[in-house]
């Protein structure tokens, strides 16, 4: 079976990250897989297994790509930037992706829209298309769609009032290998009197960097004692070094930049903070899971899905920045509360193992491809 997927990038993010996990995992002898990227020179690209085919559309990014794009069609698009014919064809992103993949005209080509983030509002969701109308018309243009949750489904169906098929599928992380990653020495992260708290991801608005530095100003006031360290790179780097600077919270926030194992620094630390305003389905807070540190965070998509609805393995506090400063001082003043979610965080990782989460991306293909053989025999 011939499969491509489209992505935007293979960067540092997260949807990147879980692609190449599920393409690296999927079974070699029953699937032939592409992946094309529009922009090439993203930090993944590296981590594609030898059998994945690759090439990106364009050697890197172009400024001002969307409006350019959008000044062809789906259809055009298409013809540049899909080189062959398959089987099935994925659009792995939400966006310029989506726009591409629906302008497949091949009547034998199967077409999977994945969806990893809730987009709010119409206008947001139409962004990479020329209006309203062409993102519905695009997106109905699939066969299956997949979100990484149910908020994330919850929330495209009722944007786009979308009928089509639709269902959740769970990233895929690599459960072992992350286990193994974990145990290696991380000297960075200090251990003291002081707890070790970490958060993850592109150093960007979205993910809400500036309001937990503010929370952890007003808890180093109350003299509870603890360090953040940050994992990830991005465009608010400057502004973040500078509000630590005149904060006077040097000596409590150390920026770690991008490390292709994270799990090391996870493992070692007493607690995984979370202050994003949106989110997918986290791929960081599952490998927080998996690797048995705590969890505190705002609720964003996927979070109660990860953490249970009643706090079961995790704290998932209100999306404000009170609610988190109260989530995260509980935990400060608590270790026998720390303790309980480390055991539980352990618990939970094991449902996000590997061989689950494809076996059941690998289904949806077999489904699809029975489903095309069925009306090709009519």
């Amino acid at each position: 079976m011939k499969v491509l997927f489209l992505i935007h990038d293979l960067g540092q993010g997260g949807a990147e990250k879980v692609l190449v996990n599920l393409v690296n995992n999927m079974n070699s002898t029953k699937f032939d897989i592409t992946v094309v990227s529009l922009f090439g020179g993203g930090i993944n690209e590296q981590f594609l297994s030898s059998n994945i085919r690759y090439y990106s559309v364009f050697q890197k990014a172009i400024p001002g790509n969307s409006k350019i794009m959008k000044l062809f069609s789906p259809r055009i698009l298409h013809k540049i930037c899909v080189r062959e014919r398959y089987d099935i064809e994925v659009s792995y992103l939400e966006g310029p992706s989506a726009r591409i993949i629906s302008g497949c005209r091949n009547q034998t080509t199967k077409l999977v829209s994945w969806i990893h983030v809730e987009q709010h509002t119409i206008k947001k969701l139409s962004s990479a298309f020329r209006n309203k109308k062409e993102a519905k018309k695009c997106y109905e243009q699939f066969d299956q769609t997949i979100c990484v949750s149910e908020n994330v489904k919850q929330d495209f169906c009722k944007l786009l009032q979308f009928k089509r098929t639709c269902q959740v599928l769970y990233n895929t992380v690599e459960s072992d290998k992350i286990l193994k990653l974990s145990k290696e020495i991380a000297e960075e992260i200090i251990k003291d009197d002081k707890k070790n708290l970490i958060a993850v991801g592109t150093l960007k608005e979205s993910k809400g960097y500036l309001r937990m530095l503010n929370i952890l100003k007003k808890l180093k006031k109350e003299n509870y004692k603890f360090r953040l360290y940050i994992l990830g790179i991005g465009p608010q780097q400057k502004i973040i070094e500078n509000y630590i600077r005149d904060s006077n919270l040097d000596d409590t926030v150390i920026l770690l930049g991008y490390h292709t194992n994270p799990y090391k620094y996870i493992s070692k630390c007493d607690l995984f903070v979370c202050a994003s305003y949106a989110e997918g389905f986290s791929t960081a807070v599952t490998e927080a899971l998996i690797v048995g540190t705590p969890v505190c965070t705002v609720e964003v998509s996927g979070m109660k899905e990860l953490l249970g609805s009643k706090n079961e393995y995790g704290i998932v506090t209100e999306n404000s920045e009170k609610a988190l400063y109260n989530g995260i001082k509980g935990l400060l003043d608590n270790d026998t509360k720390l303790s309980f979610y480390r055991k539980k965080a352990k618990i939970r990782g094991q449902m996000f193992c590997t061989e689950k989460t494809i076996q059941a991306v690998e289904d949806m293909f077999y489904k699809l491809m029975e489903e095309k053989n069925e009306k090709f025999t009519l």
